[in-house]
């Protein structure tokens, strides 16, 4: 069964247009205030923000819709989803919110939720909230001696700091290290810089100045040009790009080039193999990642699990299988000896341990292995389902001819906006390049001739 609201990272789209409108956020409170209501002691629910202009307006109504449903609300302010989730669990929360649309541009916002436990909610408890959405006059709020209060809690960012650095052995400091961190303008402006600060580190800090507009603006993990720039000015020994809700890290390295999600996933499974911390005897990724991660992991005796797209899919996989390290080739890093969910600081403190005990240059710690040539693009669409038309899933299957057994193709909706994702990879980029220009020809096509 399909989700009307829900898509792979909770509720996402353009801020003040459905489906991310306040009566929708006050009745995504109410129903998920109601769902998770158990016993008679005073329920709370724990709400934390990016920097987003429109974040005012949303938690305002998730405020009236939490306290309406009888939950206390404890307002947090700008700090990173991950925060969020530790602090669901630390502040002994019935629920934990963070409104965020992650890596998009400002206009859009979104609405992730955690349970108890910190981790994000399953489909089935998605379908039950959206189901009470859909049906207003079977929602029972609560008695008028019975509301909830709402009031903002202090000393957050302190406790994430601390947590953070607890991630990493006593003995280390990260002195001798020049760091350049690019916070995206985003919820993790404070926290990341003042982390890396107390543990010793040099720090260069980029875009921590946000304004309700600029989070996610040519900066961050989707945007690292600008640090790849600012790495060779300063000469720094490694750069950190976070994105707006700062659970997804990408590195760049000394010489300025980008390091992705799949070499950190890489570095972490062999070292923590080496040390014997890493369980399950292999890694957890989605289907996206680079089949040279795959073989990789291979030649060192580990395995690769894959999953459908979206941390929560991993961490699931990881939970359900007893993996402790998982993620996405996006940055999402999860490391679930410290987290519940993808967090970008603690995955760049990672990082930056390896290169402390390597004490080599960032680029010949963090490289692991040559990329498979992969190509993705995108075919935007409205209206329809374009991969049930007999025309694409005849191209479809030429496609998967064309790359034999020793390449790999995915095709998929995004879930969070109206495009067609068509991804290849192969040894051969020709190759690789033609059959997804192929296929994006042809799905673009159906518009034409529609």
């Amino acid at each position: 069964m399909s989700k009307r609201y829900f898509g792979t990272d909770g509720i996402r789209g353009q801020a003040n247009r459905f489906p991310m409108t306040a009566e929708i956020a006050m009745k995504v409170a109410m129903a998920a205030g109601m769902s998770f209501q158990r016993g008679k002691h005073r329920h709370r629910v724990v709400i934390g923000k990016d920097t987003r202009l429109s974040g005012y307006m949303i938690e305002n109504a998730m405020v009236a819709g939490f306290c309406a449903a009888g939950m206390d609300v404890f307002l947090l302010g700008p700090i990173p989803t991950p925060a969020v989730a530790m602090l669901a669990r630390s502040l002994r929360a019935d629920l934990g919110v963070m409104i965020s649309a992650s890596h998009n541009p400002y206009y859009d916002n979104g609405i992730k939720l955690f349970g108890p436990d910190g981790y994000k909610l399953s489909d089935e408890i998605e379908h039950r909230i959206e189901a009470m959405l859909d049906k207003e006059v079977e929602i029972k709020l609560a008695d008028t001696d019975s509301l909830g209060r709402a009031k903002r809690i202090d000393g957050v960012h302190d406790r994430y700091i601390e947590f953070a650095k607890r991630t990493l052995p006593r003995s280390m400091s990260l002195s001798g290290l020049r760091v350049v961190i690019d916070c995206a303008n985003g919820a993790g402006y404070k926290v990341a810089p003042a982390a890396l600060w107390e543990l010793g580190a040099d720090i260069v800090t980029m875009n921590n100045e946000p304004n309700g507009f600029n989070v996610n603006q040519e900066c961050g993990s989707t945007h690292p040009e600008a640090l790849q720039k600012k790495v060779h000015e300063v000469r720094a020994d490694i750069g950190i790009a976070l994105d707006g809700d700062a659970d997804r890290v990408v590195i760049v390295d000394e010489r300025g080039e980008i390091v992705d999600g799949d070499q950190i996933l890489a570095m972490i499974a062999e070292a923590w193999s080496k040390s014997g911390r890493l369980a399950g005897g292999g890694i957890v990724a989605t289907v996206m990642s680079n089949l040279g991660l795959e073989r990789f992991l291979t030649d060192i005796g580990l395995s690769l699990h894959r999953t459908q797209v979206g941390d929560r899919y991993v961490v699931e996989h990881m939970r359900a299988h007893g993996f402790n390290v998982g993620g996405e080739q996006s940055g999402h890093i999860v490391l679930s000896d410290f987290s519940t969910t993808g967090d970008g600081l603690v995955s760049a403190l990672q990082v930056l341990a390896c290169i402390k005990r390597a004490d080599k240059p960032v680029s010949e710690v963090v490289r692991k292995f040559e990329s498979v040539p992969q190509l993705l693009k995108n075919v935007r669409f409205s209206g329809g389902k374009p991969l049930e038309s007999p025309i694409v899933k005849a191209a479809i299957e030429e496609a998967k001819a064309r790359l034999g057994t020793g390449g790999r193709l995915v095709i998929r909706p995004s879930g969070t906006e109206p495009l067609i994702r068509v991804m290849a990879e192969a040894d051969d980029r020709t190759l690789v390049e033609a059959v997804v220009d192929d296929l994006v020809n042809v799905i673009a096509g159906l518009k034409t001739a529609a």
